[in-house]
């Protein structure tokens, strides 16, 4: 078992990556503060893994919530069935929360754990592989709403991750190929190594061989960790973890929430981020063909959707929590392995990403 710390000081979390990690009972009673736990998860992963969760945790007083599986379902109405189940049972501020499923099910019990009673504990168990990789570690939670997508949330750090990456064996292609765009990104955004790394071993993590895999979570793990430790909130670095995500939410959202996978989002998002920044003469054709290479060969879309026209996208993509003062700012790529803090872009530029990709 690897072993990976997000040092917040008095807020500082295990994240925890290996084999069995589920069986482990020990693992997860270690973050449990009191005897009241609530488990929130979907009607995909609960048939599959709550009972083994369930198990360990016969001295405790358990809830369980079970909501629908899809982008779709975050919303408030489905937290409001979280808070429901939380009340019903008179659970306290004591409380821990689990939350047992993909991002989805991460952000909103997160943001559940965040909100009742001011602040509940709460322990991240991803079972996708992108939630593995990037949304359960950092603190980001929140929903959906109509106009923006994750635009009502809290930065709201959890106990532990546990990560054990033999639920990957029942995840299908689709949300595995997901996943990969955000490991895709760390490359791009912080180590041309690991870029090339990827170019040499996607094969394998498409096989889902346990040692690459294990290794690209490790690595994916370690650099959200680094860079959640240096800026928590976003102020700085941060920012660079949301390469693709300004055109990546922009379709999410006007396509309709489950549509496209985020991470198929984020592809087509970074292959256009891609394009903008080679326009502005920080990347060659070269370097550009090298990323959209590699994000096919992830099983992943690279061009902008034919149902939103350029003037759509470019609204949508102005509910961004990165803009500033009516400006879209997003982030680009000085070269691969390097990224940009988020910069203003205009509109003409934008357009023609849009129509050319």
């Amino acid at each position: 078992m690897k072993i990976l710390t997000v040092a917040l000081d008095d807020r500082s979390y295990p994240i925890y990556i290996g084999e069995k990690l589920l069986s482990d009972e020990s693992l997860l009673t270690r973050h449990i503060k009191s005897k009241q736990v609530v488990i929130v998860s979907n009607e995909i992963v609960a048939p599959l893994y709550l009972q083994t969760v369930q198990q360990h945790l016969s001295a405790y007083e358990v809830a369980s919530v079970i909501l629908p599986d899809g982008e779709q379902y975050k919303t408030l109405e489905s937290l409001n069935r979280i808070f429901d189940s939380l009340l019903a049972h008179k659970f306290s501020r004591n409380a821990t929360l689990i939350a047992l499923g993909g991002g989805v099910i991460g952000d909103m019990g997160g943001f559940a754990a965040a909100c009742y009673q001011r602040g509940i504990a709460f322990i991240q168990i991803p079972t996708t592989l992108l939630a593995q990789v990037d949304s359960s570690v950092g603190g980001k939670t929140g929903v959906n709403h109509p106009l923006g997508k994750n635009m009502i949330g809290a930065f709201y750090q959890p106990q532990a991750v546990i990560i054990d990456v033999e639920v990957l064996a029942t995840l299908d292609d689709r949300q595995f190929a997901a996943g990969l765009a955000e490991v895709i990104k760390y490359g791009l955004i912080r180590d041309i190594d690991f870029f090339c790394w990827l170019e040499d071993n996607i094969d394998k993590l498409l096989a889902r061989d346990k040692d690459a895999l294990i290794y690209a979570i490790e690595y994916s793990c370690k650099t959200k960790a680094d860079v959640v430790a240096e800026d928590e909130h976003e102020g700085g670095v941060r920012a660079t973890l949301n390469l693709g995500h300004t055109f990546g939410h922009a379709i999410e959202t006007g396509m309709g929430y489950g549509r496209y996978l985020h991470g198929e989002a984020v592809a087509i998002g970074t292959s256009l981020a891609a394009d903008l920044s080679m326009r502005k003469g920080s990347l060659t054709a070269v370097d550009v063909a090298r990323i959209i290479t590699l994000f096919k060969r992830s099983h992943l879309p690279v061009t902008s959707p034919t149902g939103l026209s350029s003037s759509q996208f470019i609204d949508l993509m102005s509910v961004d929590k990165k803009n500033v003062d009516g400006n879209i700012r997003v982030i680009l790529l000085e070269s691969i392995g390097k990224a940009t803090l988020p910069i203003a872009i205009d509109r003409l530029s934008l357009i023609q990403t849009l129509e050319d990709l």
